[in-house]
């Protein structure tokens, strides 16, 4: 079966909220405006989530998964998203359904015309502490990258695996997607979508990594922006 979009979920921990995941994302894929699966990439959880996973994917041949040795952090789980979809179109969700599956169709409007669209989040349901922290991390992230980006941690983006897979991930670099994607001379765009408050399972980031993780990761970004290698071929023998 041929399909054209995968929906990355990386999970750690989320037992609560897995079962009305797979029933959310099986809704959407039965309309999806395209072909469309989903890999749940469980990132060493200790709870019940890999059961979780591997019981909802049995039963749907739309889902699979995979599930690492221990915990890595996020940005491993979307590089081993990224390195294992098989799609020409790449789709990112968090397993806390804050954002909506169904607003993917409105990135993938966009998609045809941009490398990567992203979503930003409206009408924030989280708390004044988180929000203020995100503003505070978006604001310092976006001067350093310069990407013109408002929410870039919205959990919500459709990418071309092109482009995905070209990515130099490094720890905490899934921040950096749409600076990534810049430095590729590539096209990013962010469109408005729907948020929601998290109705189970627990958050898994504090002030602390939400503002020094990302001011740290702002000056890696840097080193990389001055050392990236981007080369076009302009001939080949065959």
């Amino acid at each position: 079966m041929k399909y054209e979009f995968t929906i990355v979920v990386p999970l750690y921990n989320e037992e609560p909220n897995l079962e009305r995941v797979g029933q959310e994302l099986d809704n959407y894929i039965k309309k999806a405006p395209v072909k469309t699966c989903v890999l749940f990439v469980n990132d060493g959880s200790t709870d019940n989530s890999l059961e979780l996973i591997e019981k909802i994917s049995s039963r749907n041949e739309d889902f699979r998964f995979i599930s690492f040795d221990r915990n890595y952090g996020l940005s491993s789980a979307i590089k081993a998203g990224f390195d294992h979809a098989d799609t020409p179109l790449i789709g990112y969700i968090d397993s806390d359904l804050q954002t909506d599956p169904d607003d993917f169709d409105l990135l993938l409007e966009h998609i045809p015309e941009y490398d990567l669209v992203t979503g930003m989040r409206t009408n924030r349901k989280d708390s004044f502490k988180k929000n203020l922290s995100s503003f505070i991390a978006n604001s310092i992230r976006r001067s350093f990258t310069q990407d013109g980006m408002d929410d870039t941690g919205c959990p919500l983006k459709v990418i071309k695996a092109d482009y995905a897979k070209r990515i130099p991930m490094f720890k905490g670099l899934h921040r950096f997607l749409p600076a990534m994607v810049l430095l590729q001379k590539g096209k990013i765009k962010q469109v408005p979508v729907r948020h929601y408050a998290r109705i189970a399972g627990k958050p898994k980031f504090h002030v602390l990594n939400r503002l020094i993780g990302p001011l740290v990761d702002c000056f890696a970004y840097l080193w990389m922006r001055r050392n990236y290698i981007h080369y076009k071929v302009a001939h080949k023998n065959e």
